[in-house]
This record gives C-alpha cells, structure tokens and sequence, in this order.
C-alpha cells in the first residue's frame, strides 16, 4: 500500500528565512545526526565511529554495522538537537543519506528520517553521499569560488568532476575499478598494517623512502578516468616475489612507495584538468583528501597555475551528517523532496 503524497505547501520557507535541518548518515561505519542552519551553518554535528568494533576484522563486516547503528542513532540524534538549542517542532525538514553505501546502514537512518517527516510534516530529502563529501568544502571554505575542479576520493568512489556553480557539474572522470580508498584499504590488509587502510599506509608511509620501488601508474590515454587494480596487483607480485627469492621487505619503504604511486596518479589527472579548464578554485573531498601527502603533492603542481587548494577539516573529510545537510539545503531550495517511498539505493552514483 502506498503513502500518500504530503502537501509541505504552506509549511514551506525561501532563502530569506532560517532553515533548519535535520540530517542523517549511516552509510558505512559512522553513524552521525547534525542540525544545519541555512545549510552551511553547522549547530551541531555529531559522530559515533565504530572503527574499534570492526578493526579485529580487517573492515567493516555490513551485519554488525547495521546493529550498531539501530542501537546509536536515537542517542545520536538527541544529542545533535541538544547541541543545536532546538526541538524537533523547530525543523524544517529531515536529510538523510539514501546512497551509496551498505544497504543495512542506509536503511536505518532512511526510515529515521521518514518517520521523523511523516510525524512532523516536513519534508524528506534524499542525499547522495559523495555530494556530501563535495559540498563538505563549502561549509570549511565558503569563500570558495566557482567554477571549479572537485576531485573526491574515499572508499568507493574515486570521481573527478568540473562546477559551473553549486548545483551544476560535469563529471569528466571516475575510476574503472578500485576505487583510491580501497586500494588503500586492501593493501594494508594485504601487508598487515591494519584498518582503516589509509590512515594505517600512511602512518607508515612516514619512516619510508617514497622512491625506494617504483610501482607503475595506470595509462588511460587522454581519458580523465582512473584505475588502481594494476597498482594493487604489481604490490602484491613485489611481495609475492620478493619473498620467494628471500628478501626483507622494508614494509615503511613499500607503504611510502604505493602511496606515491596513487597521490601520483590523483594528482596527475587532476592538474591535466586544471590545464583544460579555466577554473578559479580546485578543491578535494572524501576520506582520503585527508592523506597529507596527496595535499603536499596536490598544493605544489598548483602553484604553476597560481591556484590554491582547498580540502575540508579532518571531521569532514570523513563520513559525517553536516555535509548531508549542506547538500539538503540547497535541494530544499528547489523544492527538490523526495517521497516516503524513497529507497535505499547502495550503489547511487553521481
């Protein structure tokens, strides 16, 4: 049986009231609530990781996720709204994330946030999750000025894309396998060096000499798209053969080594974008914008275009509800709400 349509029509605000809203993410092992204020001010913004439970298992295992995140999300979301000074009856409308990500985990705070609509009756907003990650750069770095080149890399997505303004833009590459994030993810697991892969490859990146073993960079021609499945494969035939003739592995020189390789990669496609396009701003997003090497590299090809870069705060470069809030708002200016029936859709693309 289906839901009635709500008619939000004289509950609605323009741009030149305060909304406030609700938003919701729970699409991997964070599970998160925020009150935005006019979509870029953030009155709260609350996290609960589960990396300890899932380190003893080298990832995130989706069924113990999805527990987790029943049992979190209402603390989680009481929390936000005693930090944001507000009531449930002072919301606008609820956000939350409806993909990509692990279906267990999305369905959680997706029915959250319909319960909280139907009850309410305000309007639910289905946000893409890498358009959270994009827009997570507004909210550090509002004076960001457009067009601009957004390269957003995390655990499964690795997208380049070109921005006329905040709701329109042109994906000019994405990859064609592994995404940066999990290439990270499973080469520390390959080698041992723990969960999440990324901050644990670069922690031992640190010790390593970067130029110690050369790994080969994919070369898709004049294509803007990327892939890093050779890269993992050629790690594990180095090791793999190295082991066989008896050598040490120095797994610092290794680590810094396969880093170089994927910041190289990233960051190549990227500049060759910046020299096609007239862009005023470049800016990264996603869970690996954090790795400081691919910032250093990234910052420096910049300098010979006299562009600065531009990349979100720690918090949020990794999985939090604020950037579905941003993204929420300036779908709530356009009216853009989506129905009760909205599903959970964990391999949405941009």
């Amino acid at each position: 049986m289906g839901v009635e349509k709500v008619n939000y029509k004289n509950k609605l605000k323009d741009k030149d009231e305060d909304i406030y809203i609700l938003a919701l993410e729970s699409s991997c092992d964070e599970t998160a609530a925020s009150v935005n204020k006019n979509g870029l001010e953030i009155l709260s913004n609350v996290v609960s990781s589960q990396v300890d439970l899932h380190k003893k298992f080298g990832g995130v295992v989706p069924e113990i996720a999805s527990r987790k995140h029943l049992e979190l999300l209402l603390p989680v979301i009481d929390q936000a709204l005693a930090e944001a000074g507000i009531e449930f009856k002072d919301l606008d409308a609820v956000a939350s994330t409806y993909g990509p990500g692990l279906v267990g985990g999305l369905l959680v705070t997706l029915t959250a946030a319909k319960t909280v609509s139907l009850a309410l009756n305000i309007p639910l907003i289905g946000v893409n999750h890498i358009a959270g990650h994009i827009y997570a750069n507004f909210i550090a770095n509002p004076e960001i000025e457009k067009p601009l080149i957004c390269l957003t890399i995390s655990g499964g997505h690795t997208d380049l894309l070109y921005f006329e303004d905040l709701r329109g833009y042109q994906i000019l590459g994405r990859t064609i396998d592994d995404a940066a994030g999990e290439a990270f993810d499973k080469i520390s697991r390959f080698l041992g060096l723990g969960y999440p892969g990324g901050p644990a490859i670069e922690k031992a990146a640190l010790s390593g000499n970067k130029t110690a073993i050369y790994f080969p960079r994919a070369d898709l021609g004049d294509s803007y798209d990327f892939s890093f499945s050779g890269l993992k494969t050629a790690v594990m035939n180095y090791v793999n053969n190295e082991e066989q003739r008896g050598n040490e592995i120095d797994q610092n020189d290794l680590a810094a080594s396969f880093q170089e390789a994927v910041v190289d990669s990233l960051a190549s496609n990227l500049i060759k974008a910046v020299q096609e396009y007239k862009v005023e701003s470049v800016v990264i997003s996603g869970g690996v914008a954090a790795n400081q090497r691919l910032r250093e590299v990234i910052a420096e090809r910049l300098k010979e275009h006299n562009l600065e870069l531009y990349y979100p705060p720690l918090e949020l470069c990794t999985d939090n509800a604020a950037m579905i809030g941003a993204v929420a708002y300036y779908q709530y200016l356009e009216r853009d709400f989506a129905p009760l029936s909205l599903s959970a859709e964990p391999s949405l693309k941009l």
